[in-house]
């Protein structure tokens, strides 16, 4: 597919987009900073100005597109990644306009230019746990995509504005809009770096659920959206099958959430931040688990 990237030089989409590129796609990635990856040609454009969007939509992805002489192709999907990622970086306002707004004209544009898979990064920080300003417990576990989500702060609501903007355009135009809720990123590095700390402290994990996504295995989630047609607006948390964390789950959630109701019958480490949802709706098989790159003391 000829996909239209937003964001792929930050720390989820450096990783992702050569996923893609490996599955044979097509990637222009469109960021205020380019991308040094081999196949991958880069546009600068502020997703917050929305006749840059319609316009990078509507424009050649590299200069080899230029040798047919047919014109401008049309991108196939859109992935749109591009935000600021989280709170304290911009002012409060500044993360909601430029998140909203940004995401706001990437879907118009792409609805309007007659584009039909459109996939949008949604964060965990929706469910109120990440950002809140003290110690949150969920209203139940696991958390899962039917939740009541309830954000304090202006990235999380930021993210929650855009899975209803996503929802809007895909009722008026019946093109696929996917939004996944993805989880705390982890690059193949930070597995040494960061998980054995983790494991000993594990309450510096409390705010995140304990959730983690492997940046590739992110790659493979979106590609699967890219892959299933005809699910109209739908929410996936993309996260990894387990926790990030050697507790049990049942035992983690007692110590750290005390009180809170467990819905459902839960694997002995199975993630507190669910992806039940892409595994039997789109198939994910993970495959970089921590286990694989860290030793349980």
């Amino acid at each position: 597919m000829r996909v239209f990237f937003t964001g792929g030089s930050g720390k989820a989409g450096k990783h992702v987009i050569p996923y893609l590129l490996g599955q044979g796609h097509q990637v222009m990635n469109v960021d205020l900073t380019p991308l040094d990856h081999p196949g991958v040609d880069n546009l600068i454009a502020d997703i917050t100005d929305s006749g840059q969007m319609f316009n990078a939509l509507s424009s050649y992805a590299g200069l080899e597109e230029l040798e047919p002489g047919q014109g401008v192709p049309k991108f196939d999907a859109v992935v749109h990644f591009a935000a600021i990622p989280r709170i304290l970086i911009k002012p409060d306002n500044e993360t909601f306009r430029v998140n909203t707004i940004g995401t706001y004209n990437v879907i118009e544009a792409a609805v309007k230019l007659g584009i039909r898979k459109i996939i949008i990064a949604s964060s965990e920080t929706t469910y109120g746990i990440c950002f809140s300003d003290g110690e949150t417990n969920p209203n139940v576990l696991p958390l899962e995509e039917d939740y009541d989500v309830d954000p304090m702060d202006s990235y999380g609501l930021s993210k929650v504005v855009n899975e209803k903007t996503a929802r809007s355009f895909q009722r008026r135009s019946g093109a696929d809009l996917y939004a996944l809720r993805i989880g705390n990123v982890i690059e193949p590095h930070e597995y040494a770096e960061l998980f054995p700390y983790y494991f000993a402290h594990p309450e510096v994990r409390r705010r995140n659920a304990f959730c983690y996504i492997d940046a590739r295995d992110l790659g493979q989630i979106v590609d699967l959206c890219l892959q299933k047609d005809g699910l109209g607006f739908q929410i996936f948390n993309a996260g990894n099958d387990h926790n990030g964390a050697v507790i049990p789950s049942r035992e983690l959630a007692a110590r750290f959430f005390p009180g809170v109701p467990i819905t459902r019958e839960l694997g002995e480490h199975e993630a507190l931040f669910s992806n039940r949802k892409i595994r039997e709706v789109l198939g994910f098989c993970e495959q970089h688990n921590w286990q694989k790159y860290v030793k349980r003391e």
